[in-house]
């Protein structure tokens, strides 16, 4: 979805540039250029962040990223569970975090305890849209009780 975003980033570019150039004039457009430009180039880098900042579960942490953009380290200990299926009123309650970005998430991790954030945020259920829902699935299966599930 990501992708997505960059392709109409970049066309939207080419429009509102010829706009601007017609509309106000060259140095405007220029102006607009090096914005629109930015915008593409941190797109780009949130594309590249997904394959550099995977989610990951190493030494009894499992890390779930949305690439460079968001992040949470939840302890295999709190990990309650995973939901077979939800909604999108449980996808948007106050306590979910969602990583899915743009796109309907795949794993719903259920946290117990939950988690504290920063500001007295608690997380009791992390969601995200993983390439592998499966072998995430696997993976949190293959967890002994000592380590908490």
């Amino acid at each position: 979805m990501i992708g997505v975003l960059l392709g109409i980033a970049i066309v939207e570019i080419l429009v509102v540039h010829l706009v601007v150039v017609a509309w106000l004039g060259w140095w405007a457009a220029l102006i607009v250029g090096v914005l629109d430009a930015s915008l593409v180039i941190a797109l780009i880098g949130l594309l590249r962040s997904f394959r550099r900042l995977p989610v990951t579960l190493v030494d009894g942490l499992l890390t779930m990223r949305a690439g460079s953009l968001r992040s949470v380290a939840i302890p295999v200990a709190q990990i309650a569970g995973l939901r077979a299926s939800w909604d999108a009123a449980a996808i948007k309650q106050r306590g979910v975090l969602n990583l899915a970005l743009a796109s309907w998430p795949s794993v719903l991790v259920d946290l117990d305890p939950p988690i504290e954030l920063r500001r007295g945020r608690r997380l009791h259920a992390v969601a995200h849209k993983l390439d592998d829902p499966v072998a995430f699935h696997a993976a949190i299966a293959a967890l002994s009780p000592r380590d908490g599930y």
